[in-house]
């Protein structure tokens, strides 16, 4: 007998579009995504050099692209502040302003888009005159257990606006923890807390601080984000965040990081998020307007490597584009 007649053939199950579908392991559509959205206090858009695409966004503007996601099928935004150096102290205190830029930002989105699932970023770099997620010593040392104080209040004034998920970024210790025994306390049981679990000390993250002029003023932020170098210690902090109250877990960078994102998965039995951060974002850009990639094609097997990786949701600036290639077909 020939060898080639005793051989499987795996691509018959690879022959056209309708058997390639039907073999298809893993799916994505914008059921998994959020997208993260920037705003400012001024008026208009403010366009973002480092991400091409992106803008920061005032409440009018928000309301706008927060409803053609859903129309898009895109059901949850998460969004950012980028504040005046005015708004900025040492201890952060305009982050927990009741009548701040994220509470009225959550209001505005919450009245007209009762059924949008508003996310907000809890942590002090962008009302921070240091550029760190937490409190700066005298001596340079990111103060823990006062930065969490200061994260619990953030928090609350972000659910008494009405966010359905707070996501604290900051990687403080124990912040989880506190953070849900804030909420329960003052009756925001059914508020989700998204953890930044695994965040990395990451390169990828320039053009994120240049939408939010947030970069760290002195230093870096090795000291409380992960060293990309380790894996074992992401599963520490999925235990710890478990602990604590988590109720959904994030690595971010995602890209670099797939093997972080499928160990976390395996690990653990909540729902898993990934962030395609603006590096990641911005690289993909940069190559398509150069005519180095198909964009369409090169983000899509981007987000379907991410998905396969493990990860439920993806936080990605091409929610909205991906979502509308995805309907075309």
């Amino acid at each position: 007998m020939d060898v080639l007649d005793m051989l499987e053939r795996p691509r018959r199950n690879r022959k056209s579009p309708w058997v390639r579908n039907m073999a298809r392991e893993t799916s994505v559509g914008p059921e998994h995504f959020i997208y993260p959205l920037f705003i400012h206090g001024g008026s208009g858009r403010q366009a973002i050099a480092s991400m091409p695409g992106c803008d920061r966004l005032c409440l009018d503007a928000l309301v706008d692209e927060a409803g053609g996601a859903l129309e898009d099928g895109v059901g949850a935004v998460v969004i950012f502040p980028a504040l005046p150096d005015e708004f900025k102290t040492s201890g952060g205190e305009e982050s927990y302003n009741p009548e701040g830029l994220v509470p009225q930002a959550i209001r505005r989105l919450k009245t007209a888009h009762p059924d949008l699932t508003v996310i907000t970023d809890v942590a002090l770099d962008p009302y921070s005159s240091d550029g760190h997620d937490g409190i700066v010593s005298s001596d340079g040392r990111i103060l823990n257990d006062e930065t969490v104080s200061v994260l619990c209040q953030q928090a609350l004034s972000h659910a008494q606006a009405g966010a359905d998920v707070i996501s604290p970024s900051d990687m403080m210790d124990g912040r989880v923890g506190a953070i849900r025994e804030t909420l329960d306390e003052d009756g925001f049981t059914d508020v989700s807390i998204l953890a930044y679990t695994a965040k990395y000390a990451s390169a990828y993250y320039g053009p994120f601080r240049d939408a939010l002029d947030s970069a760290p003023r002195f230093g870096d932020k090795k000291t409380y984000q992960m060293d990309p170098a380790n894996v074992r210690e992401a599963l520490r902090e999925v235990d710890l965040d478990e602990a604590e109250g988590a109720d959904m877990l994030m690595v971010k960078p995602a890209g670099p990081f797939l093997d972080v994102i499928r160990a976390v998965r395996e690990h653990t039995a909540l729902p898993v998020a990934a962030y395609q951060v603006s590096g990641e974002y911005a690289m993909l850009k940069a190559a398509a307007q150069n005519g180095w990639l198909d964009e369409r094609a090169a983000v899509l097997e981007s987000l379907i490597g991410i998905r396969r990786a493990g990860a439920d949701v993806v936080l990605t600036y091409f929610a909205r584009q991906a979502a509308r290639w995805l309907r075309e077909g």
